[in-house]
């Protein structure tokens, strides 16, 4: 038995990521760079202004003020997408709006709420102020140059990042190839939802969640029909399955028992184990294998069990196929409203709630068969075995989403 750590390190070792495609920029939400990107253009491409307004010679306002204010001729007007197409004399302005390229000559802009047309109705604007140079400019290249890095291999492309990509007008981007994900539940007492429960059976109820946690990851699932405790029947559906996906994921069938054929149908067909047990509750019997460059997981058969164990093991994995380099859960700090304690001899992941206010309470019980406290809790408190820890006491959250 190994711990959680060496667990995940001895899977991460044994990931690459798969290889890069290119996609569209708009379709990349939630995929990983599989390479650089770089700005193609200066951001902004131009020096350009910041209001609307009047561009000017900051020279020519440097007398003006509210009792002796400075009369410009108006020599015409420049929007955005327009350039004007003459110079910023001296004595001179242009009538200028947000975002319209900074006429040659000028070097600032003056707000029109600071301006007044003069009362003689000459095309002559009144300036009352100084201003200085480049006030109210957004220089060209100020946020990002041309060739400037814009993300890394491995960074995620969050909502935020597409803006920048897109104005720095690039249409495409290599992301890591999203993961296919085969799950596989075994048991003789499995039936699907929806279908009559004969006495001693149970409907399967681990996949639905391993399926959103999968797609959460960025994988793509395929639940395969549930597989019956026979050996030939699994080493089929397990052939089947790692023939079309690239992980595996079985649930059930990976502990000691007599009924247990997982670890004897994957060697029969060339797997090879790495390990199969975790010192951690819930989630002590979890198979980590290789089939040729195909990943097993071996999950518990209990899905609140599998659920946790697949987050913790299986997730990061998925994570770092696609070239993430950022493969861990993300970690919020809270205060407990009541005790928690684990009185075990294994580490216990909690489930717990974690509400806005940053209290953190027990989802319900901690008994591996409770589903509907996994239901309503939204991460997990990593409790060390013999330890109570008192109401008020700060704890990290590992969170999914």
């Amino acid at each position: 038995m190994i711990s959680l750590e060496e667990a995940q390190e001895r899977i991460l070792a044994a990931v690459e990521p798969l290889p890069g495609e290119e996609i569209q920029v708009q379709d990349a939400l939630g995929r990983f760079l599989a390479a650089p990107v770089h700005s193609l253009v200066d951001l902004p491409p131009a020096d350009n202004s910041a209001v609307d307004g009047y561009a000017v010679r900051a020279a020519d306002l440097a007398s003006a003020t509210g009792e002796t204010p400075v009369a410009l001729r108006l020599s015409g007007q420049t929007s955005a997408g327009k350039t004007f197409a003459g110079d910023v004399e001296a004595g001179a302005c242009v009538r200028i709006f947000t975002g319209a390229v900074l006429p040659r000559g000028a070097d600032a802009v003056v707000m029109q709420e600071d301006v007044k047309q003069a009362e003689d109705q000459t095309a002559k604007v009144m300036f009352s102020e100084a201003v200085k140079p480049l006030e109210n400019v957004r220089l060209r290249g100020e946020d990002i140059r041309e060739n400037a890095l814009l993300a890394g291999a491995g960074d995620e492309v969050r909502a935020s990042l597409l803006s920048l990509l897109t104005g720095a007008g690039l249409a495409a981007a290599t992301v890591g190839r999203r993961p296919g994900v085969g799950l596989l539940a075994t048991g003789d007492e499995l039936r699907e939802a929806g279908c009559a429960l004969p006495p001693g059976a149970i409907y399967e109820s681990a996949r639905a969640g391993l399926s959103a946690l999968a797609r959460q990851a960025g994988a793509i699932p395929k639940s395969y029909p549930l597989v019956q405790d026979d050996l030939e029947l699994t080493k089929r559906a397990l052939r089947a399955a790692l023939e079309e996906c690239d992980v595996v994921a079985t649930i059930g069938g990976v502990s000691v028992g007599e009924m247990d054929f997982v670890r004897q149908a994957f060697a029969d067909i060339g797997g090879q184990l790495d390990f199969w047990t975790v010192a951690m509750r819930p989630g002590k019997p979890f198979a980590f294998g290789r089939h040729e460059k195909k990943i097993l997981f071996g999950l518990p058969g209990n899905p609140v069990s599998a659920f946790v164990t697949f987050f913790l093991l299986a997730r990061p994995a998925l994570l770092r196929l696609q070239g993430a380099h950022e493969v861990r859960p993300p970690v919020s700090r809270g205060v407990l409203a009541e005790p928690l304690g684990n009185c075990g001899q294994r580490r216990h992941f909690a489930r717990v709630v974690l509400d806005a206010d940053g209290q953190v309470r027990s989802a319900g019980s901690q008994a591996s068969h409770i589903l509907s406290s996994m239901a309503r809790a939204n991460g997990l408190v990593d409790t060390p075995p013999g330890t109570t820890w008192p109401a008020g006491a700060r704890v990290a959250v590992l969170g999914w989403r």
